[in-house]
């Protein structure tokens, strides 16, 4: 059974999601603040966060963009801030989802459910750790300039330079997706259908978000290139073995 926290200062919304996430099959557990939800995560990794934004103890943003900073858990921004400015800034901070109030439940559950299952498999082959040509990819060295690149599909581990860097749930499924598709062009449109099931062309913006945040994690290493207008590709060279 998945392990869901709330943080939502609402008592109203809190204990609706609640109950109906646990009609859905889900263990939940609800806060009111970012204070009682940090207690709670130091003691327990859960399998989803839905984090409001606006709290009476801080910004939900800044609460999950310091929670990425040691940490995987997928997370879905739940507020009503609805514009789209404030879901890039959601997307920028680590959010696997955006959700704005008033929502239903019904569609709420499905995005739970969509996330958690692209968390469990970040992307297509991943349990065979097959690549386009057939290729085990579950762990792999890569070289750009400098850097010399580890990833370990099996493990979710990657390593620059041997420094491990920690990587949100959504940022690993675009790296999983990108060099499973080495030196092939991948549109934007592409890379949000199959890392976030998202197919409106205004979020496309989510994608070059990610690849920033990648890049910065990744460091100054031409990983991955831009081709303007279109999407990204993985440029890196895998390491010789001899």
């Amino acid at each position: 059974m998945s392990l869901i926290f709330i943080t939502e200062d609402e008592a109203v919304i809190r204990e609706g999601v609640r109950k109906y996430l646990e009609k859905s099959g889900y263990s939940v557990l609800g806060f009111e603040t970012l204070k009682s939800a940090r207690e709670a995560l130091s003691v327990t990794k859960p399998d989803l966060l839905i984090q409001d934004v606006m709290l009476p103890d801080g910004d939900g943003f800044e609460f999950v963009k310091e929670l990425h900073e040691s940490s995987d858990i997928p997370v879905i921004f739940m507020t009503a801030l609805s514009g789209e400015d404030n879901k890039v800034t959601g997307f920028e901070n680590g959010a696997d989802d955006y959700i704005t109030k008033p929502f239903s439940p019904k569609e709420l559950v499905l995005r739970v459910q969509a996330v958690l299952r692209r968390a469990s498999s970040p992307s297509k082959n991943a349990a065979s750790g097959a690549g386009a040509n057939g290729a085990d990819l579950s762990e792999r060295t890569f070289i750009a300039e400098d850097g010399r690149m580890t990833f370990n599909r099996y493990e979710h581990k990657v390593t620059v330079n041997g420094a491990a860097v920690a990587l949100t749930s959504a940022e690993w499924r675009i790296l999983d997706l990108l060099i499973k598709n080495a030196m092939v062009v991948l549109p934007r449109a592409q890379i949000l259908k199959e890392c976030f099931d998202y197919t409106e062309l205004s979020y496309e913006r989510i994608a070059d978000t990610h690849i920033k945040n990648l890049r910065a994690k990744l460091g100054p290493y031409p990983w991955i290139e831009t081709v303007r207008g279109y999407g990204y590709k993985f440029i890196a060279h895998p390491e010789s073995v001899n």
